[in-house]
């Protein structure tokens, strides 16, 4: 894997960790003041510093095992059982 895939690869892993990490512990606002510019259901404190965080450490976790399981053939269609079949 050449260090363009890998950063590809992270940024992919990064991204779904992302979506998986922001509804987590968010409270909606029960009442909202229209005046104020609020909307009711928008979360009251989304402490977005801390799941970017969150999400660095779990998609570097992540992308370390897809990257041992790229590097090692584990999965390979050349070698292993699910190498094709030669002519």
């Amino acid at each position: 894997m050449t260090w363009f895939n890998g950063a590809v690869l992270y940024l992919l892993v990064w991204w779904l960790t992302l979506f998986a990490v922001l509804p987590i512990g968010t409270q909606p606002v029960a009442e909202a003041n229209l005046e104020d510019g609020g909307w009711r259901g928008v979360p009251k404190a989304p402490q977005l510093g801390r799941k970017a965080i969150i999400t660095t450490l779990v998609a570097a976790v992540v992308w370390g095992i897809l990257y041992g399981i790229i590097v090692s053939d584990l999965l390979s269609f050349r070698t292993g059982w699910l190498a094709l079949p030669e002519n």
